[in-house]
């Protein structure tokens, strides 16, 4: 049962935040963790990245992270009822069962959540700076089409189990509480299938694919992971499912490239036009649109077209576009041209040219 590792794991310490941390420091605090110890860039952290997740998954969710707390806070009395505060009694402990996920009844001890799943989105340059909603396929499973997922061949059935009487679980007398474990011998199923079915081999299950929605923000970096909820493999025995980690990357442009919010990118400008000044024509993510470019503009200036950058999104203002002059020096000149740029570096003082 997941809940009892909150006793002995300290999810705070693991994710390096106080116990009074925000909900943003914590989900900063996350994603700095999970791309330091993510497998794709560290190879064998990948048992740092479980932890990690596996705190965030508590910490980052408010239901659990309240939960996490109680149980932080009332320590070894909560597992053994006992304590400096004293014995509890019998009539106290409807609460803690429910918060324990059915530690004094069995079945709801069964209840397990479904694993988080990882997958990859690879993106062009334009989708991750606007934003956009696309589908990943992820393996599943569905119900064998042979016996409907019950696991046993067309035809047969179970044999309830000898040991546990078909319920899946045994009872243990403790004194003033009713416990209960999973049967050992059909381990919860209530009893064995007589024959196995030929297609799934017993699992009553058989692999498929499933398509999710991802709805990408604007200004999504490469590397960044997206967090889907509910999203990951189905729970078992009412379990809720676990959640689905979408790893982006993005292909680089060859125009364009990111600072921030920013969009940058590169403009070639004649060395006489830079000298003389122009209004010069300037490729965007949208339509082209021009600026102009004041006389004597130097090799490396930089320009800034307002709101042709990320587009706003939440809280996150519209970036801009910033274009780099990049002044281009012929490098084969006619006799004529030649001339011409001589008698100009004589008339700027340039004699040795």
């Amino acid at each position: 049962m997941a809940e009892r590792e909150w006793f002995e794991k300290d999810y705070y310490k693991i994710l390096g935040v106080a116990e009074k941390a925000t909900d943003q420091e914590i989900t900063r605090a996350y994603r700095k963790l999970a791309k330091q110890s993510h497998p794709d860039a560290n190879p064998g952290s990948e048992e740092r990245f479980k932890e990690v997740s596996a705190a965030y998954d508590v910490l980052g969710d408010a239901t659990k992270r309240a939960e996490y707390d109680e149980v932080r806070r009332l320590g070894p009395m909560a597992g053994g009822f006992g304590g400096p505060g004293g014995a509890r009694m019998p009539g106290d402990l409807g609460d803690l069962g429910d918060l324990f996920g059915g530690l004094f009844g069995g079945r709801r001890a069964q209840r397990q959540r479904g694993q988080d799943l990882e997958t990859a989105l690879h993106l062009n340059f334009r989708d991750a700076v606007d934003g956009v909603t696309t589908t990943v396929t992820l393996p599943s499973s569905d119900a064998c089409h042979t016996c409907g997922g019950s696991g046993a061949a067309p035809g047969t059935g179970f044999v309830t189990c000898e040991r546990c009487q078909g319920s899946g679980f045994i009872a243990a007398d403790q004194g003033p509480f009713a416990m209960s474990s999973v049967c050992p011998v059909c381990h919860g199923r209530g009893g064995r299938i007589v024959t196995p079915c030929p297609t799934c081999h017993g699992t009553g299950r058989e692999p498929s694919s499933r398509r999710v929605n991802v709805r990408v923000p604007p200004g999504v970096t490469d590397g960044q992971r997206i967090r889907l909820k509910g999203k990951g493999a189905p729970g078992s025995r009412g379990g809720p499912n676990g959640d689905l980690f979408v790893d982006v990357h993005v292909t680089p442009d060859p125009r364009f490239g990111r600072r921030g919010r920013h969009v940058t990118t590169v403009v070639d400008v004649p060395v006489t036009r830079a000298i003389l000044g122009a209004t010069v024509s300037v490729d965007t993510l949208d339509d082209p649109v021009t600026v102009r470019l004041a006389a004597g503009t130097q090799p490396g200036t930089t320009l800034r077209v307002r709101g042709r950058g990320v587009p706003a999104a939440g809280k996150h203002p519209a970036g801009d576009l910033l274009v780099t002059v990049n002044v281009v020096v012929p490098t084969d000149l006619s006799r004529e041209a030649r001339t011409l740029v001589e008698r100009l570096a004589s008339a700027l003082g340039d004699d040795d040219a």
